[in-house]
């Protein structure tokens, strides 16, 4: 009878239409051979022809230095040179504002400036001195168009701050107004944020901060022009609040100066809700003495 069920007897065997192309076509078992072959013994394989890639290009491309254009051993590397030329900043060094002490006077100790004037981020970092090939090379990321530069940089930034990153629920990197975003094609900060956060696998959260208002340039401002140049000049939007409720916020950029607009950027991340804002970046200006 159209439309009727069909009925089951005790005792008696029916197959339906889908168990019939089930027999026909069956669903391959993921530990027969023919998957083990192709899941697991090509994996070697591939690995081998992706190491010949990388001899190959090596061959025909050798890796150099990304200061001085002199061999090295590895790509996106710096020769032993160049290395020796970079100021490193190592402990001891003020807690607050990472800058570095002539002398250990013992963990815990915060500089002068520091007491005098505390800044709004809880702790700065930074790989090295902004002089010399350090400068060059943050010179050759942000205006010479070597993107490929934030690799380097930012493992190094890695090591610096692992203090910072451990405790990090989120990176942030500095925004660029889109003005000169769109001028630059690029934004120096976003690239090392973007690899800090990759080599770490912390969050990363590009739109956590937006410039909101086109400032003219920091450079040849001094100290109070340049936090009175950055009022209102960042924002936290609000569709990104959620994400930074009560976090401990890394933000990351190439250079820290007077420390003007990572103020600034960081009182925005704490008005949008941030716990607490440290800073990383690659670069610092000291001033001795």
């Amino acid at each position: 009878m159209t439309g009727q069920l069909p009925v089951s007897f005790e005792g008696e065997e029916r197959s339906s239409p889908a168990a019939a192309t089930a027999e026909k076509n069956p669903i391959p078992d993921p530990a027969s051979p023919r998957r083990i072959f192709s899941g697991v013994a090509l994996r070697p394989v591939r690995l081998a022809l992706r190491a010949g890639l990388r001899n190959l290009v090596a061959l025909v491309y050798p890796p150099v230095c990304v200061a001085c254009r002199a061999a090295t051993g590895e790509a996106q590397a710096l020769c032993a040179h160049c290395w020796g030329e970079i100021g490193f900043i190592e402990r001891p060094y003020c807690e607050r504002l990472g800058t570095p002490f002539a002398v250990d006077l013992g963990p815990g100790l915060l500089s002068p400036a520091a007491i005098a004037n505390p800044p709004v981020f809880a702790r700065a970092r930074a790989v090295c001195r902004f002089d010399g090939v350090a400068r060059e090379l943050v010179h050759r990321l942000k205006y010479g168009d070597r993107a490929e530069l934030a690799i380097t940089l930012g493992r190094m930034m890695v090591q610096a701050g692992h203090e910072l990153i451990a405790e990090a629920d989120l990176v942030v990197p500095v925004p660029l107004h889109r003005a000169r975003l769109w001028s630059r094609r690029f934004n120096q900060a976003a690239l090392l944020a973007g690899t800090v956060a990759r080599l770490t696998a912390r969050p990363y959260a590009p739109a956590g901060l937006v410039r909101v208002r086109h400032t003219r340039r920091q450079v040849g401002l001094s100290r109070a022009q340049r936090a009175n140049n950055l009022q209102g000049a960042f924002q936290v939007p609000e569709n990104a609040r959620p994400q930074l409720e009560g976090r401990r916020i890394l933000l990351v950029d190439d250079v820290l100066t007077t420390g003007a607009t990572a103020n600034a950027a960081a009182r925005a991340l704490l008005r949008g809700g941030a716990r607490q804002v440290d800073l990383l970046t690659f670069a610092r200006v000291v001033t001795d003495g």
